[in-house]
């Protein structure tokens, strides 16, 4: 990453990242400026957080359709069915994300703290903080080097201080590396795909790009697919400008997708409503 002032900005200078930014922009705008969205925004919203968290649930292994997560109530697993609280887990994110978003700019560390909270429910002393140099990550999906704990605790507090400083980078760059440095640091014991998800929304909510939260990017990452995904995170974590304009240009992608999606949802309503 750059060394300047504001190295979230500098990555928006890097070739074809500027491309991408605008492309995602228009996208969205023309998704805002449906008819739908006029009289019945609440709706999309709604089906944009189910959507989305469907879709960072397949991302990491409980891959259900989409009608199973709006049938089921119980996800607790006590069935047997152990995919389960992983898609819990997603809809819970998705709901406390949306309540987070006055202290992201203030606190982002105890945002993430918080978010782990929430998505691991019930995993003892590990939830809710950086894990500690002789614990284990449980996060099959991601297979890349580990940073130790102590890097971990450098890189959080460094990423923090990017948030709340504040950065003239448009809020696609913003998202994705606050996405992917969380995806890299892999800061908790559990469930870290999950919260870097939900946090990459939080940005994109709270940045002004995507107010109503109906661009569901997790539903781009999850139809791209796992091997993309992770194919696109070997860029970031390089380092190199290459391969952070590849991830940012696949968050912009994802972006676009959830943009579809939602496009979709705002046609059927509409067709309901003829």
């Amino acid at each position: 990453m750059s060394t300047s002032a504001d190295p979230l900005a500098a990555l928006g200078t890097l070739p074809g990242v500027g491309d991408t930014v605008d492309s995602v922009r228009k996208a969205v705008d023309r998704v805002y400026g449906h008819r739908v969205m006029r009289r019945r925004s609440n709706e999309v919203t709604s089906e944009a957080a189910l959507r989305g968290a469907r879709g960072s649930a397949a991302l990491s292994g409980a891959d259900w359709a989409l009608e199973e997560v709006r049938r089921r109530t119980d996800f607790s697993g006590a069935d047997g069915d152990s995919e389960a609280p992983t898609v819990g887990a997603a809809l819970r994110l998705t709901a406390e994300a949306g309540q987070l978003l006055s202290i992201w700019r203030q606190s982002p560390l105890r945002v993430l703290a918080r978010l782990h909270l929430v998505a691991a429910a019930d995993r003892g002393d590990a939830v809710g903080r950086p894990r500690t140099p002789d614990e284990a990550v449980d996060e099959p999906l991601i297979d890349l080097p580990l940073p130790g704990a102590d890097e971990v605790a450098g890189r959080l507090e460094g990423l923090s201080q990017l948030i709340i400083s504040g950065s003239s980078a448009p809020a696609l760059v913003s998202a994705a590396v606050v996405h992917g440095e969380l995806l890299a640091l892999r800061p908790f014991t559990s469930h870290n795909g999950l919260v870097a998800r939900a946090a990459e929304r939080i940005v994109l909510v709270g940045s002004g790009l995507d107010p109503k939260s109906i661009c569901p990017a997790e539903v781009g990452h999850a139809e791209l697919g796992r091997a993309a995904y992770t194919a696109a995170l070997e860029g970031y974590v390089s380092g190199t400008p290459e391969g952070m304009a590849a991830w940012i240009a696949h968050c912009g992608k994802a972006i676009e997708l959830g943009v579809r999606e939602s496009t979709a949802v705002c046609e059927a309503l509409q067709r309901g409503a003829a």
